[in-house]
């Protein structure tokens, strides 16, 4: 199982969780962060440093956030706006850097008053 970064963290990406993961897989959209589901390793180190509490083990996902799962995976399959392919799994965010792009969702997403 791995951790899902949800739409708690639109226009915050406090970056905390970028520092402490130890694997690298946590990448930068241009909205929120995202999670590399497959190279997550289920550490866990992330979601404890999130500002906003975001960040939850898959297997804990409220259901109200279930959403957020296919939308994080959606992340690194489907080809994002301005970029020709998925990102797929590139080893890292080191490697790629600021990706400046979204999911449909995460760029059409608007944040209920009670979020901000």
């Amino acid at each position: 199982m791995t951790f899902v970064i949800t739409a708690t963290c639109v226009d915050v990406k406090d970056q905390s969780c970028i520092e402490e993961c130890p694997v690298d897989c946590i990448y930068v959209g241009g909205r929120k962060l995202y999670i590399q589901p497959a190279e997550c390793i289920d550490c866990g180190a992330c979601e404890p440093v999130c500002p906003v509490d975001a960040i939850y083990a898959g297997r804990q996902l409220p259901e109200d956030k279930a959403v957020d799962k296919d939308d994080n995976r959606a992340f690194f399959e489907e080809v994002l706006p301005g970029r020709d392919a998925p990102l797929g799994r590139p080893g890292g965010y080191a490697k790629v850097g600021e990706i400046e792009a979204d999911t449909a969702r995460i760029t059409d997403f608007v944040k209920p008053p009670d979020e901000d």
